[in-house]
């Protein structure tokens, strides 16, 4: 199963991935035995042919695919970055797995709601994460998830507090994911927090300590307290480790004093 994962707080997390994270983080749902062939056919095109995957998406549904015909065509245009109809979408088929209790629905709301984030609807991704929390179903692992989705949103939405309070539930859920705590070190940051901003980085090098996403952030913390020589090795780390992806540009930007990456 596919899941979406929008770009997450503007300098702490690589950014790009919207749609290739549709599938990480959700268990397998009820899939009825006569739908098997069309949801393979649907995850396998959603990687290698996403038009084509919206093509036979519809056809199913004209069909009668009901609930997974309409996750399946979500999928496929959110393959193609058509944010605004693939929340439609996966919007239509969670309220109809809701209404026939499937305990799919809570994983639909929230695929719905990383559609509408990475379309730039903050507002619209929070409300699909409060339905998906609404309802049973949820691990207590993809609580956690949710909760971090919605952090997300509410530094979209520029509701600050709001996100910290998901962050703080987040990492009590799911406290051994070290994105919560990125997230919860970089808008700590922006908060002027520093000390919460370094326990939690602390703990986001402890649980991912080769993640350049982590070392940027690292850096952008001991710049922002005027530690330059402890800035500079770790941006020189993250831009090391990945040179081609965004966090390790952005340490070599750093470095290369290019921006002032310390700094709100």
């Amino acid at each position: 199963m596919l899941i979406l994962l929008a770009a997450l707080l503007s300098d702490a997390t690589p950014a790009g991935h919207e749609a290739d994270v549709v599938a990480h983080r959700t268990s397998k749902p009820y899939v009825p035995d006569m739908a098997v062939d069309h949801e393979a056919t649907c995850a396998k095109l959603v990687k290698t042919d996403p038009a084509k995957a919206e093509a036979e998406a519809n056809v199913w549904r004209t069909a009668g695919g009901g609930v997974l015909a309409r996750q399946c065509l979500g999928l496929a245009l959110a393959g193609q970055a058509k944010w605004a109809p693939a929340t439609e979408a996966f919007e239509q088929a969670a309220r109809d797995a809701e209404l026939q209790k499937l305990t799919i629905a809570p994983i639909l709301w929230m695929q719905g709601g990383n559609a509408a984030l990475a379309g730039d609807e903050p507002i619209r991704a929070r409300n699909a994460f409060d339905r998906a929390l609404a309802l049973p179903g949820l691990s207590t692992e993809m609580q956690g998830e949710v909760h971090l989705d919605r952090a997300r949103a509410g530094v979209a939405a520029n509701d600050l507090p709001g996100a910290r309070v998901d962050l703080t539930a987040a990492t009590k859920l799911v406290p051994r994911d070290p994105l919560g705590w990125l997230l919860t070190a970089n808008l700590a940051r922006k908060q002027k927090d520093m000390p919460a901003a370094f326990a939690a980085i602390r703990e986001a090098t402890r649980l991912a300590p080769n993640d350049p996403a982590v070392a940027y952030e690292a850096g952008n913390l001991a710049a922002a307290t005027g530690q330059m020589a402890d800035a500079k090795a770790a941006w020189t780390r993250a831009a090391q480790s990945d040179p081609d992806g965004d966090a390790g540009r952005a340490a070599a930007l750093a470095l290369k004093g290019g921006e002032e990456a310390g700094k709100p």
